[in-house]
């Protein structure tokens, strides 16, 4: 169940506008809103107090992002119980949590953080201020102020910041009915899937399916029913790395451990969930060129300044490719005349075919499709395609060039074979360009340390103008001193 629930997850992110939880979303927000507008404070209360009873804290937790900052701590405030409460700062977005943290006091912080899993309460209490963080730490119980301040101190987006270090072990003389009796004395501790056996000396020796608790006498010691762990992670390895193994290997619940084998702690396929979320807003907003979160109702200042200094660089790039167009501007004769009004057939068409290109091996690097052994490999298919398909749109655009006659070619001093010619090979010529460039940008930056999606983004795109461009007008230039 748990590994079909984590590949449909995956693999189902499909039609997003037309599902039921949309749907659900522009339903309870209509509600919402329509509750704030009422003409009196009171009457306001009572509908969102007869909303908050009829739907779920998750999903009053979505549309609460929806709502202006100030309605957001009345829908808060109108849930009913402390349980409720943990859920909607958990699944809330970090704006409504900001909201809401600045009008509750840190006494109410401290009632939702204590009954948290430390990792979700880390990701709630990183929208605290530090000197705020460390009041509320001061509230909790020692034990789970420890478990919390554990985790924050390892990196962002590493096993270290994804585990949870609640979780069961034992040692391996322990009986299946002492390792029942402890779980049950202490239900705060959510992790079940899977019991952990350790040796004397702290070493990670197996784990124990929950499944293995129940169908076993209680006098079996843990040993004699565990199975070898397979899988483990260090705690300073990526989310990528836990993502793909866990997506492999189908893991409900993967161990972390030291360099002593001593486990640290444990990731839920709910964490690797969460996990394959950011990455795939992170990535698709560096394919897009902005530092904008995209699941976030941002004020238009903010998202503005999130994409701006993506835009300055294109801005940048397209007067710099204004200076290369002009650059051939002493290059006298019809034919150049004629070929510059193909610039935009040239640039877009390069540019789209190295735009397919580099996602495709974007895609397969995010998957781990390519590895060292197979890149060579997949750089000349992708070489090869791009070579087909410039010659086979190169010869396309020469014949419809010559037989539509654009502008007027026939009745001008030159001839349209000429253009035709020129645009053709120019385009064949640019194609070439905008796919090696492709190929070649996302594994430049994956060798350097920055992330290749931002191959497919805006900066890549502008430079392959400047090159598509700059190859297009010295075939054209070449061509018309050689043969026309």
């Amino acid at each position: 169940m748990e590994n079909n629930e984590l590949q449909e997850s995956h693999h189902g992110v499909g039609n997003l506008m037309d599902s039921k939880t949309s749907h659900l979303d522009d339903l309870l927000n209509e509600k919402l809103q329509q509750a704030f507008d009422e003409s009196t404070f009171e009457v306001a209360r009572h509908d969102i107090a007869k909303i908050a009873s009829e739907h779920s804290a998750i999903d009053l937790a979505y549309a609460a992002s929806r709502l202006p900052p100030t309605a957001r701590i009345v829908l808060y405030e109108n849930l009913t119980g402390a349980q409720a409460r943990m859920e909607f700062m958990i699944n809330t977005d970090s704006n409504t949590r900001v909201a809401i943290f600045r009008d509750i006091s840190d006494e109410e912080v401290k009632k939702i953080i204590e009954p948290m899993p430390p990792d979700e309460a880390v990701a709630v209490l990183e929208d605290l201020a530090e000197r705020r963080f460390r009041r509320v730490m001061e509230l909790l119980s020692p034990t789970k102020a420890a478990h919390i301040k554990e985790i924050k101190d390892h990196q962002r987006n590493t096993a270290g910041r994804l585990m949870t270090n609640e979780f069961f072990s034992f040692t391996l003389d322990k009986t299946i009915g002492e390792a029942a009796l402890y779980i049950r004395d202490n239900p705060g501790i959510d992790m079940t899937r899977r019991i952990f056996v350790v040796n004397e000396a702290g070493h990670l020796q197996g784990y124990v399916p929950a499944r293995n608790l129940i169908v076993n006498p209680p006098h079996f010691p843990l040993k004699q029913v565990m199975r070898p762990i397979l899988h483990k992670v260090a705690v300073e390895a990526t989310r990528e790395e836990v993502v793909d193994i866990v997506e492999r290997y189908k893991i409900s619940a993967l161990p972390v451990v030291d360099e002593n084998d001593h486990i640290l702690g444990v990731i839920t396929y709910e964490d690797v969930l969460e996990a394959i979320e950011d990455i795939a807003d992170e990535t698709i907003a560096r394919m897009a060129g902005t530092a904008e979160n995209v699941s976030e109702h941002e004020p238009m200042r903010k998202r503005f300044f999130a994409r701006a200094p993506w835009l300055v660089v294109t801005l940048f790039a397209g007067l710099i490719n204004v200076g290369v167009m002009s650059s051939f501007r002493h290059h006298e004769g019809e034919l150049l005349t004629f070929i510059l009004f193909f610039v935009p057939l040239i640039t877009g068409m390069s540019g789209n075919i190295g735009i397919q290109c580099s996602t495709v091996l974007v895609r397969s690097m995010a998957t781990g499709i390519l590895s060292l052994g197979n890149k060579g490999e997949a750089m000349m298919k992708e070489v090869i395609l791009g070579v087909f398909t410039g010659a086979v749109f190169g010869l396309l655009a020469a014949f419809l060039v010559y037989g539509l006659d654009f502008f007027g070619i026939a009745g001008a001093s030159i001839s349209p074979v000429a253009v035709a010619v020129v645009v053709g090979i120019g385009l064949f010529g640019a194609c070439i360009a905008g796919t090696l460039l492709g190929v070649l940008s996302p594994l430049f930056f994956a060798r350097i340390g920055v992330d290749p999606a931002i191959a497919s983004g805006p900066i890549i795109t502008a430079f392959n103008d400047f090159l598509s461009m700059s190859i297009y007008f010295l075939i054209a230039i070449g061509l018309s001193a050689l043969l026309f």
